[in-house]
């Protein structure tokens, strides 16, 4: 008898270390700060790649469009000739998204597409335009949006397929504005604004054409964005009187009536940013985080919160995650700290491994199984 509860009581701790362990393994963390720059915010990761954009006098302290490769002795400028400065957004397949402004552009935002080099740069600007961001990029296409005077000079959700000329105005009919921010499997996210939304942002869903555009602002909320989407699922905020006004971050499953609240209890505010593989990643503020905005991971539930700001070293206050990608076992999360010390923004890549759970299974399931013949033998 003694031996069996000595046998339940190891079943059970091992089972409940290996559920209710919140992610695995240790974090590591890669600074990606350049030398020579001031400041540096990453936005998306992919293949490999981190995306954003770092300034400092190594870039003539402006703003230039950057690439790394997981280390930031591997940043490469990508500020194209003929431009002041510019913006990466988002990363896939060894191409990379954003705007760039200067004499080459005629001195207005020009979406931008690369592919990881400077020289590479294509304008994505669409004929008549005067203004063009690009935020987003999956499997060729391109989001972003577009204003000139065809558009009252109000924004557009746009969609590229790689050249200027294969530009898509998404904006829903009679919509005043509307902007897309990710793309995955066809479809894209963002939000849209018009009398059809009482002129408030709503989160929007779209399938490649401006009629596909579908309302996904959850019941009871004035305002909701979408930033990200993979999977199947999109993230971004919603607020209004059921959060005090404070933005939650949100994650919804293609439907308004899917939306789903990721602010942890007893937080104050959060923002879902990125997803990919049932993951999201976003910011968090709150009493435990003593209310500073720290970089978040969620895995589908409130309940499932990370905190992974505590991975920092000491001397960063606030952080934000702004990109995710799950390949694999492997957990890569793109984002940025302040540096208290230095008193700028620093890029930062977060790195974990899920753990294959295929041994410690076999090691419950092994016990388990040798609890069970005691049984029978009534020991």
């Amino acid at each position: 008898m003694k031996t069996r509860f000595i046998l339940h009581i190891i079943v059970a701790m091992a089972v409940t270390a290996a559920f209710s362990s919140p992610l695995f393994a240790e974090w590591t963390v890669t600074y990606l700060h350049p030398a020579g720059c001031n400041s540096s915010y990453p936005n998306g990761v992919s293949g490999g790649q981190q995306v954003g954009c770092a300034a400092g006098p190594a870039t003539g302290n402006q703003n230039h469009a950057s690439l790394w490769s997981g280390t930031a002795a591997s940043w490469v400028d990508l500020n194209p000739a003929g431009c002041n400065s510019s913006y990466a957004s988002g990363v896939s397949g060894g191409q990379q998204v954003g705007w760039a402004w200067g004499s080459a552009t005629g001195g207005n935002y020009h979406a931008s597409l690369w592919s990881s080099t400077a020289a590479s740069w294509l304008d994505l600007n669409p004929t008549g335009y005067d203004h063009s961001e690009a935020l987003g990029i999956s499997g060729g296409q391109q989001v972003g949006h577009v204003a000139g005077p065809a558009t009252g000079s109000n924004a557009h959700a746009s969609v590229w397929n790689g050249t200027a000329a294969s530009w898509l105005d998404l904006n829903p009919t009679g919509f005043t504005e509307s902007y897309a921010n990710g793309v995955s499997g066809g479809q894209q996210v963002g939000y849209a604004k018009g009398p059809a939304t009482g002129n408030q942002n709503h989160a929007s869903l779209w399938s490649s054409t401006a009629a596909s555009w579908l309302d996904l602002n959850p019941t009871g909320y004035d305002h909701s964005e979408a930033y990200g989407i993979s999977g199947g699922q999109q993230v971004g905020r919603a607020y209004g009187s059921a959060t005090g006004g404070y933005q939650h971050a949100s994650l919804w499953n293609g439907t308004a009536a899917s939306w789903l609240d990721l602010n942890p209890t007893g937080f104050t505010e959060s923002f879902a940013r990125g997803i990919s593989g049932g993951r999201q990643v976003g910011w968090a503020k709150g009493s435990a985080t003593g209310n500073q905005n720290h970089a978040s991971l969620w895995s589908g539930t409130a309940a499932s919160w990370v905190n992974l700001h505590t991975f920092l070293d000491s001397r960063y206050a606030v952080s934000y995650a702004t990109g995710i990608e799950v390949s694999g076992n492997d957990i890569w999360v793109a984002g940025y700290a302040f540096d208290d010390v230095r008193g700028y923004n620093e890029a930062v890549l977060w790195h974990n491994v899920i753990p294959e759970p295929s041994s410690f299974l076999a090691l419950v399931c092994g016990l388990a199984g040798l609890t069970g013949t005691l049984r029978r033998r009534g020991k």
